[in-house]
């Protein structure tokens, strides 16, 4: 496998204008138009079109995480302005740490930090007509974030970010929250809280397109994964290998599993729906080429690099079939974990046949993974989105990229 820390990120670079980006959602879900890229080529189609692409028998994988409101702004007594950005627990899994009732900790990036050089803020808010108070102590600077300790008396974490958080739309998109993106920042199949961006490959999607492409006898699987921040960081180092990728929380169900194991056996296409789903499979193919062991949680997790070891390399059926037999033995009814998968030139897709995706920022890992789907002919594809021209970013418009795997 090419050594993918050497490779430069400006390779990666394309000239994306304001103009390009798209600020709002379109009226309709579904309105937004669709590249498909086949064997080489390139159509442009209405969304709506992706119907006809799927093949009876097909399994078709969603991420069903939900954006939470992770973004709080406090207002010290002097007047200044400090924001926090939840980005992940700390010493307990998301559904422990939505659900707690006083206390917790989480991973945070603050704004206006060095405002903020010591003491507790406080935030009144009101739930269900009784008044509360939440407040934030920061415990220690990292160089990924700050460690704040969360203290509240009324309702449990997520209600009280409902209370008085904001939605966290993208960075790039330069405007407030507004009330719209609460409902279209999120997908329709959004059910697991926990992310801070929204798996937007998804946002395309609206009821009648879903029944439509389950009437075509296609099985639709979800899994989660919960969507940091890093999403979002653009690749900073000048190559490849100095960009730490975050650890990102995933959970795959053992049904999940079995219904996959049987789609391989049946030699059944696996449609994947947005990278953050791709990733999830790709690390499932690597815990298992790994036999790797949990920790003491029953935690699974891949390291960032792991896939670019030199390493035999077993089929995508056996990989998954011994990780199910693992689970099945531990007595697991899912398998959860962290990743720090970064998937980029060089890189063989080994678990989808298709790619649903938006089109993304330059110099980012998204567009490293890009590549490994469509090789080289990513430029092609972007030029082309670039001119025809299409919407980019999270609200922008959709492709379907046909993978390496699938066309040879």
């Amino acid at each position: 496998m090419k050594n993918i820390q050497n490779i430069s990120i400006d390779d990666f670079d394309y000239p994306l204008t304001e103009n390009h980006i798209a600020k709002y959602p379109l009226a309709n879900r579904s309105d937004s138009q669709l590249l498909y890229y086949h064997e080489g080529k390139i159509e442009h189609k209405k969304f709506k079109d992706i119907i006809n692409l799927f093949s009876p028998g097909d399994l078709w994988v969603v991420n069903n995480t939900k954006v939470i409101p992770a973004r709080i702004h406090f207002q010290k007594n002097t007047g200044a302005q400090i924001e926090v950005f939840c980005l992940e627990p700390l010493g307990m899994d998301y559904t422990t740490a939505l659900t707690a009732k006083t206390n917790n900790q989480w991973l945070c990036f603050v704004g206006g930090a060095k405002k903020w050089k010591e003491g507790t803020l406080s935030k009144p808010y009101s739930l269900n007509g009784e008044d509360g108070v939440v407040e934030v102590t920061c415990l220690e600077k990292r160089e990924d974030g700050f460690i704040i300790d969360w203290k509240w008396s009324v309702g449990q974490f997520s209600e009280m970010l409902d209370a008085c958080g904001e939605l966290p739309i993208p960075p790039y998109l330069n405007r407030d929250t507004e009330p719209e993106d609460y409902e279209r920042y999120q997908t329709l199949f959004a059910k697991l809280a926990g992310s801070v961006a929204a798996p937007t490959a998804s946002l395309h999607f609206d009821e009648s397109i879903i029944q439509k492409i389950q009437e075509k006898n296609v099985q639709q699987a979800t899994l989660t994964l919960h969507v940091g921040a890093g999403t979002f960081k653009p690749v900073s180092a000048a190559q490849i290998g100095g960009h730490e990728m975050h650890a990102e929380y995933f959970e795959v169900s053992l049904p999940f599993m079995a219904g996959w194991i049987e789609k391989l056996k049946n030699n059944q296409r696996t449609i994947v729906v947005g990278t953050t789903a791709l990733r999830t499979l790709e690390t499932l193919y690597w815990l298992g080429n790994q036999k790797c062991q949990p920790d003491t949680q029953q935690l699974f997790h891949l390291g960032q690099w792991v896939p670019y070891e030199n390493q035999p390399e077993n089929s995508l059926l056996e990989n998954i079939e011994w990780l199910y037999q693992k689970a099945t033995s531990m007595g697991l009814s899912s398998i959860a974990g962290t990743t720090q998968i970064i998937i980029g030139p060089g890189y063989e897709i080994k678990s989808a046949d298709a790619l649903v995706t938006n089109f993304h920022q330059p110099k980012s890992t998204l567009l490293l993974l890009v590549h490994a789907v469509v090789g080289e002919d990513w430029k092609k594809i972007y030029h082309e989105a670039l001119n025809y021209p299409y919407r980019f970013l999270s609200y922008g418009d959709s492709s379907w990229l046909q993978t390496k795997k699938a066309s040879m």
